[in-house]
């Protein structure tokens, strides 16, 4: 469908944003970090009936390639989007670091958020099954392959590598996302910032040594779906913690489903963001 391109105002420059369709406004925060937005899929498939906003995250153009790249920033620049938007309050469907992205805007800015849907997040409890997804995604792919993306994926956290080199370690771990490798759909055009992976995953890591979300999602009152892969390389376990410590959030977990669900399942995630609406 055709978007509505617009600009958020943030420290350092813009964040550019599309907006689709009409309706109750819903944000969505694409996952990474530092990774191209490639959302504009479920966009599509939720604007009939709802008015989709999103937004490259900073550190790639068209939005602010500069940081801070924190967590605490990439807050402020969804609260930015909404404010350009015109949202006062939004429903937030977040997928993969965007689902972490999206418990750490819900629990600074409560009155921003109407409810959350939560796709095969990064969970919320340390390390919220990032260890495993790099073990899992590693175990789905030869050896040799997954020794190539060990080393380039080691190279981009410690903020050595380049783009074409983390890109090369997404591509060579990207079938290990679905629940059948060998019918995994191609990898779509990506673009990643080391940088921003590199510097968000940093302040991640903080927040999970400072248990910020564990202490902080008992508070919220928003109603949430968790909406979660049976085969994903992060275990559903995770999400199920998390959203056990929302109050009434609920979760779903897909069969034969790995980390993308509105392509493995489609209809699944807008099926979540009707029953929080309801």
């Amino acid at each position: 469908m055709d978007a509505e391109q617009f600009l958020a105002p943030v420290p350092g420059g813009g964040v550019t944003g599309w907006t689709t369709g009409d309706g109750p406004p819903v944000l969505i925060l694409h996952g990474g970090p530092g990774l191209s937005d490639y959302t504009a899929p479920l966009a599509d498939e939720l604007a009939d009936g709802f008015r989709v906003l999103r937004y490259q995250q900073r550190g790639l153009a068209p939005s602010v390639v500069a940081g801070p790249f924190s967590v605490e920033q990439h807050v402020a620049d969804a609260v930015a989007v909404l404010d350009a938007a015109g949202a006062g309050r939004a429903y937030v469907v977040g997928h993969s670091w965007g689902g972490h992205l999206a418990m750490h805007l819900a629990v600074r800015h409560p009155g921003r958020v109407l409810g959350l849907v939560i796709a095969d997040p990064l969970g919320a409890v340390p390390d919220g099954g990032a260890a495993e997804l790099g073990q899992n995604l590693a175990d789905r792919i030869r050896p040799e392959l997954a020794a190539r993306a060990l080393e380039l994926d080691e190279r981009a956290m410690a903020g050595e590598g380049t783009p074409e080199d983390a890109l090369e370690s997404l591509a060579i771990v990207w079938p290990g996302y679905f629940s059948s490798p060998d019918k995994a759909p191609p990898m779509p055009p990506l673009r990643l910032s080391v940088e921003c992976y590199a510097g968000t995953f940093a302040s991640v890591q903080e927040h999970f040594g400072q248990r910020t979300l564990e202490r902080l999602l008992p508070a919220l009152t928003m109603p949430t779906v968790f909406v979660l892969g049976a085969d994903s390389p992060i275990p559903p376990r995770h999400g199920i913690a998390s959203a056990a410590l929302i109050p009434g959030a609920r979760s779903v977990v897909e069969a034969d489903c790995g980390h993308f669900p509105w392509i493995e399942r489609p209809g699944s995630v807008r099926k979540a963001l009707e029953q929080v609406l309801g």
